[in-house]
């Protein structure tokens, strides 16, 4: 499974919505996901892929984890599993 589609399957796991649904244009507010369904997203992710995000809950628009759309979200994790290789 691709990068992409497991963090979209998350990301629709959390905003209990279909795969299909999630496009990589989509905002989290977009898909109804709120500050506690970003957090548990970003724990998902980290288990799915074995890395660590570094996000801040408290200001999410801080640090280097793009989190302004689906895509940007699939590109720093692909970033982060890169890294980590």
């Amino acid at each position: 499974m691709s990068t992409a589609s497991q963090v979209i399957e998350i990301i629709a796991q959390q905003a209990l919505l279909e795969p299909s649904d999630v496009t990589e244009g989509s905002t989290l507010e977009d898909l109804g996901i709120d500050s506690l369904g970003l957090v548990e997203s970003i724990f998902a992710i980290e288990e799915a892929f074995d890395i660590t995000v570094p996000f801040n809950a408290n200001d999410p628009t801080e640090g280097d984890f793009d989190i302004s759309t689906v895509g940007s979200i699939i590109m720093a994790v692909d970033a982060l599993v890169k890294d980590q290789a």
